[in-house]
């Protein structure tokens, strides 16, 4: 036999044990991905921690059978050698970006708890009237609050030109979605006009509660004066009665079903709803959805304004638009700049007027009913830890900086 007839047999000998590797590979893989699956399935919250927070589960160093069979067959067939070089640099890149992401995650949620919290006094153990606590009552006049209000801070106008600026002073972008500077566009924002059109002969501003069972550190079961429905009547009479506006309070509940709490469907009960009571009533031009936030552990949203524990404030917009699908054609907004320009000159106003009870808006991706009015709004008072009291006390600042935009008394 000849010595290339050798070299020819040896050559289909070791192609045909590669075959069979091959083989084995394919058939343990398909083993490892159905066993991966059902450890998936079995242990949600490893998998939670690898989509938000993938730096916790990296691993190095560990290689399976599939590894090891690869790393045979590349020393068989050098042509897989360059492949194989390139694919191996790529989890070290993830592994890097992954804990980066991690690391500024941790320093960003660290930053805007100490931020929220360095106004704030230790969590109230419990609530108990005093004589010396203001209970709301009778509204404050015009002329009272004319007298004990001038502006703390001037930010000037020409900042708002700096996108990084603005995005860094007001905005929190959710990781749902993403926005530029042409789709935000400060100046031009800030220059339209959001004025109250009609008068207060027919109903101007609508306010309603998506979630209306949201309650209070402090809240008695059963009393909704207590909860964010009570919050929204002082709203509510501070709108009519300090600065005259006519204003609708709708106290439906949206996120009762069946006798249990379920909101699942709240924004779209609410939204038929509203959208029947704003048919009705064409004037309104101004809907608030009125929320309190919810927080972890003991953490408080709270602020001192006049010598009175103030829950802390945001506003809050949806896009219609994430990262993943680009705009969401089932979800339109027509609104949004108006939207947008809205929240963005109610919070330059509690800038200037009450810099500490403002946190900054919440930019997320859906849509929140935002699209049943140019002049819609969404708020976020306080948080389950908060005292009903520190809620009341946030609703006269509240009722304050909507006046100054609707009236044009601002900037």
């Amino acid at each position: 036999m000849k010595k290339r007839d050798v070299e020819r047999g040896i050559s289909i000998l070791l192609w045909i044990l590669m075959v069979l590797l091959a083989g084995y590979i394919i058939v343990k893989g398909l083993a490892l991905e159905k066993k991966d699956m059902e450890y998936m399935m079995g242990n949600i919250q490893h998998q939670a921690l690898k989509i938000y927070l993938p730096g916790i589960t990296e691993t190095e160093g560990e290689k399976d059978g599939k590894q090891w069979l690869w790393e045979k067959i590349k020393a068989q067939l050098p042509i897989l050698k360059k492949y194989s070089k390139e694919e191996e640099k790529k989890p070290e890149i993830d592994a890097k970006t992954s804990s980066r992401i991690m690391r500024e995650n941790t320093e960003f949620l660290e930053a805007k708890i100490l931020e929220e919290n360095r106004e704030a006094g230790p969590p109230s153990s419990g609530y108990e009237n005093t004589e010396d606590e203001e209970i709301p009552g009778d509204a404050p006049s015009q002329e009272t609050v004319n007298q004990i209000r001038a502006p703390v801070t001037d930010i000037p106008l020409e900042k708002f030109q700096d996108f990084d600026f603005v995005m860094r002073n007001f905005y929190t972008v959710d990781k749902t979605t993403s926005i530029n500077s042409e789709q935000l566009n400060a100046p031009a924002l800030l220059e339209m006009d959001m004025r109250m059109q009609g008068n207060n002969e027919q109903p101007q501003i609508l306010i309603y509660h998506s979630h209306s069972q949201e309650e209070f550190i402090d809240s008695v079961p059963g009393d909704p004066s207590t909860t964010i429905v009570g919050v929204g009547d002082y709203l509510t009479t501070l709108l009519r009665d300090t600065y005259g506006y006519n204003v609708i309070h709708v106290t439906d509940t949206f996120d009762i079903v069946d006798g249990k709490l379920d909101r699942d469907k709240a924004y779209t009960y609410a939204q038929e709803r509203i959208s029947r009571i704003l048919e009705e009533n064409p004037s309104v031009e101004v809907v608030i959805d009125l929320h309190r936030d919810g927080v972890s552990g003991n953490k408080r949203l709270v602020t001192n304004i006049d010598g009175k524990e103030t829950a802390k404030i945001m506003f809050f917009n949806g896009l219609s638009r994430t990262k993943q699908n680009g705009e969401i054609s089932y979800l339109p907004n027509p609104y949004i700049q108006e939207n947008l320009a809205f929240s963005l000159q109610m919070m330059l106003e509690t800038k200037k007027y009450y810099p500490d009870i403002a946190r900054t808006i919440y930019l997320r991706g859906y849509r929140y009913n935002l699209h049943l009015r140019p002049k819609a709004l969404l708020v976020e008072c306080g948080a389950q830890t908060n005292t009903v009291q520190e809620e009341m006390n946030a609703m006269e600042p509240l009722a304050d900086i909507l006046n100054k935009v609707l009236t044009g008394d601002k900037f």
